[in-house]
């Protein structure tokens, strides 16, 4: 059974890197979500990859919601065009917020506060706090190191196959929302000891 998919969190760098196909992939996203009339929601910010992303979406009339701490708006960050602002006030609100507004998670090139994002909502997954999708969009091959060293975790008894298998990974927007679709309502909590 395939479940519906309405607003997807996108997890990307504020950086746009140094290889240009991150940036056109970010934009090809957001511009993939709104022809799709899937909203788009993601950390307000308007540089780099998240800027790409989110002038995507917008260009192509799609909701783009964002969700950024007060001090990054003090450091003027974010963006204020968008379909909807949130301003919280710490991380851990912006995230749990993100949560709640979207059905799934995708996952950008991005550095650590990215993997921290999109590691946390997996894991919250596995253990039953959110039953929403996870998936990474492995653009240039960028998540294959992180992707042979979670193969690693498995082999070494610390993350169970099924979770490793529950994740999506593709190479493509195309891929990735209908794997996010396909995805049940598994929670793996029972079967954490043993």
């Amino acid at each position: 059974m395939s479940r519906e998919i309405r607003r997807v969190a996108v997890f990307c760098a504020s950086s746009p890197g140094t290889d240009p196909e991150l940036a056109r992939s970010a934009r090809a996203v957001g511009r993939g979500l709104a022809e799709r009339g899937i909203g788009l929601v993601y950390g307000a910010g308007g540089y780099g990859l998240m800027g790409e992303l989110s002038q995507g979406a917008l260009d192509a009339g799609g909701e783009v919601i964002g969700v950024i701490p007060r001090s990054m708006v003090d450091r003027e960050w974010g963006r204020d065009d968008l379909t909807a602002l949130h301003v919280v006030e710490t991380m851990h609100e912006r995230k749990a917020l993100m949560a709640e507004l979207a059905d799934a998670f995708l996952c950008l090139p991005g550095g650590l506060g990215t993997l921290e994002e999109i590691i946390e909502v997996w894991s919250w997954r596995q253990i039953g706090f959110n039953d929403d999708p996870v998936g990474f969009l492995n653009v240039a091959g960028i998540w294959t190191p992180l992707l042979t060293a979670l193969e690693g975790l498995v082999t070494a008894g610390l993350i169970r196959r099924e979770v490793l298998d529950d994740v999506v990974v593709a190479d493509d927007l195309n891929t990735a929302l209908a794997g996010l679709a396909g995805r049940r309502d598994v929670v793996f909590a029972d079967k954490l000891h043993g």
